[in-house]
C-alpha cells in the first residue's frame, strides 16, 4: 500500500475515534440537577412582608467614603426599626453589635459539635437620585406588583429576607441543631473594610470556623445563556480580584500655543493605549468550566455536544466568550481606564496628568502579577505605577461544588426555585464574602431573587424593585435554608 494511502487510512481511522468519542462523552452528559418533589411553601404573611421592606427602604442607609457625609443616625433608626417589626426573631436570637453598627446576630443551637453556618447581608445602599424613577428611590412604594426603592435588590431584600424568615421559624416553634449566624456591615458598597471586615475578625478571634458561608453576588436571571430559555440559579462560587493602579507622568508645563512632542497628558494616553492593545491572556477557570458543565447537560443538539466536550471545542468556546464584553470578563482579567485629570485650563500644559485603571483580577493572577505585568506592557519610565491600596483585594478562592455546604444550597434553591437550573458561576463584582474566606472554605453567593438579564442594569441604577412573588419565594428560600442547613 502506497504511503498517501497509509496516511488517508490513518486520518480516517483518527476521524471515526474522535468522532465515537464525541457520540459516547454527548450520550453521557447527563443533568447535574438536584431532583425535587415538591416546591417550598409556606404560610407567609406577604402583604406585612412586602410592607416591612418597603418601610426598610425609606431609611436612607447611604454609605460613603467619607465618613463625614454618611448619616449614621439613619442606621441606628433602621437598626431600631428592625427590632420593632422582628420582636420574636430579636428575643430568640443574641445580637451584638461590632464598630458601633455592624450588627451580629447568634441563633445558639443545640449541638456544640456541628460547625455554625453564616449568613450575610448588608444594611447600606448606594446613592439614588429621584430623576428616571417610576417611584421615588426612597419611598419603599408598593404598585404594580412588586415593592420599589434602593435596597430592594441590593441587599436590604436579603437582609430582611432572613428576617422574615427567623421570625416565622421561631413563631412556629424551631429551634435549630446548628448554630446559625447571621452578620449585617454597614460599608459593603465602598469596600466594606469597618463592617463586614471589622465583623470577619471578631470572628476570626473567638476562632470560629462555619460550615457555609453564604452572601448575596449572583442572582436567578433568564435570557443569558443560549440554548436555555429558563430560568438559572447562578451561584457564585468565587469572585475576581480589584486593584487600581494610579498613573502619573510629569510635565514640563508652561503656554499651550508652544508644546513639546509629548505632554503629560500624550504620556498616559499612549500608555493606556499600549494596555488596550496588549489585553490580559483569557483563561478558563473552574467557575467559568462549571458553567458549561452543569448547563451544558440541559442543551439540546450541537450546543450539548460542544459542552460535553470541550477537551475538542474549548478553545472555540473561549474564541466565543472573548468577543463579548461581558462574557470576556468571565475569562480575563479586566481593564477599564475610569478617570483622567491634566491641566486645569485647556491653553496650559499640564505639570501632572494623573489616570485611574481598574482591573478586575482573574484567579491565578494578583495584584502584584498585574502591577508587574503593566509596568512592563508600558516600558516607559516616565509613567510611574501607584497601587490604590485603599480598595485592593485579592481574587477570592473558589469553593467547591462537592460537599455538604454545597449540597444543601443547591438543594435549597431547587426546592424554592424548582423552574430553575443551578450552575456554578464567577462573581465579576466583589461582596463583603471575601472577608470570610479565612473562616470557611465553602464562601457561595447567591441570593434568590429573579431578575432577567434586561433588568439587571436596575442595581445600582433606577427603577431598582423586588416583586412580591418573588419576595415571597425569597422568605420561603431562606425558611428552606435553615431547615435543611439545621434540622435536628
Amino acid at each position: 500500500m502506497a504511503i498517501w494511502a497509509i496516511a488517508v487510512l490513518c486520518l480516517v481511522i483518527l476521524i471515526v475515534i474522535v468522532l465515537a468519542v464525541v457520540i459516547i462523552r454527548t450520550a453521557r452528559f447527563k443533568t447535574k440537577q438536584v431532583p425535587v418533589s415538591a416546591k417550598a411553601d409556606y404560610p407567609i404573611d406577604i402583604d406585612g412582608a412586602a410592607g416591612r421592606l418597603g418601610e426598610a427602604v425609606r431609611f436612607k442607609t447611604v454609605s460613603s467614603l467619607d465618613h463625614s457625609q454618611v448619616d449614621y443616625a439613619q442606621l441606628t433608626s433602621f437598626q431600631s426599626f428592625l427590632e420593632k417589626s422582628f420582636p420574636l426573631a430579636h428575643a430568640a436570637l443574641k445580637k451584638e453589635l461590632v464598630n458601633k453598627y455592624a450588627l451580629i446576630y447568634t441563633w445558639q443551637g443545640s449541638d456544640a459539635g456541628k460547625k455554625p453556618v453564616l449568613l450575610l447581608a448588608h444594611q447600606d445602599v448606594v446613592p439614588a437620585w429621584d430623576e428616571g424613577w417610576t417611584h421615588p428611590p426612597f419611598s419603599g412604594a408598593i404598585a404594580d406588583g412588586h415593592i420599589w426603592g434602593r435596597g430592594t435588590m441590593d441587599d436590604k431584600g436579603s437582609l430582611l429576607g432572613i428576617l422574615e424568615a427567623i421570625e416565622f421559624l421561631v413563631k412556629d416553634g424551631f429551634k435549630p441543631d446548628r448554630t446559625i449566624y447571621l452578620a449585617s456591615g454597614f460599608d459593603e458598597e465602598v469596600g466594606g473594610r469597618e463592617g463586614a471586615g471589622k465583623i470577619a475578625e471578631y470572628f476570626k478571634a473567638q476562632g470560629l470556623q462555619f460550615e457555609y458561608v453564604l452572601d448575596e453576588g449572583m442572582v436567578t436571571t433568564s435570557g443569558m445563556m443560549p440554548g436555555i430559555p429558563g430560568w438559572i440559579a447562578l451561584v457564585g462560587t468565587a469572585e475576581k480580584g480589584y486593584v487600581t493602579l494610579e498613573l502619573t507622568a510629569e510635565g514640563t508645563g508652561g503656554h499651550a500655543s508652544r508644546p513639546p512632542r509629548d505632554t503629560a497628558v500624550s504620556i498616559l494616553a499612549a500608555a493606556i493605549t499600549r494596555l488596550r492593545d496588549n489585553p490580559f491572556p483569557t483563561r478558563m477557570t473552574a467557575p467559568a468550566r462549571g458553567l458549561f458543565e452543569y448547563l451544558g447537560p440541559e442543551m439540546r443538539g450541537l450546543n450539548k455536544m460542544i459542552f460535553a466536550n470541550m477537551w475538542l471545542f474549548g478553545p472555540i468556546v473561549k474564541g466565543r466568550l472573548a468577543s463579548g464584553d461581558n462574557t470576556r470578563a468571565t475569562i480575563q482579567t479586566t481593564m477599564a481606564p475610569t478617570m483622567f485629570q491634566g491641566s486645569p485650563q485647556d491653553n496650559i500644559l499640564p505639570m501632572l496628568a494623573t489616570a485611574a485603571i481598574n482591573f478586575r483580577i482573574l484567579q491565578g493572577e494578583s495584584s502584584d502579577s498585574v502591577t508587574r505585568r503593566v509596568r512592563a506592557v508600558i516600558n516607559d519610565p516616565r509613567v510611574k505605577l501607584t497601587p490604590v491600596t485603599l480598595s485592593l483585594f485579592e481574587p477570592s478562592p473558589v469553593s467547591p461544588t462537592t460537599g455538604w455546604g454545597y449540597e444543601v444550597l443547591v438543594r435549597t434553591i431547587r426546592q424554592a426555585l424548582p423552574d430553575a437550573l443551578v450552575t456554578p458561576m464567577l462573581v465579576m463584582g466583589r461582596t463583603d464574602c471575601t472577608y470570610f474566606t479565612g473562616l470557611s472554605q465553602c464562601c457561595y453567593r447567591f441570593v434568590p431573587q429573579r431578575v432577567p438579564a434586561d433588568e439587571m442594569a436596575a442595581v445600582h441604577g433606577i427603577n431598582e424593585r423586588v416583586s412580591i412573588d418573588n419576595y415571597r419565594e425569597m422568605i420561603s428560600f431562606y425558611i428552606r435554608l435553615m431547615l435543611n442547613s439545621a434540622a435536628a
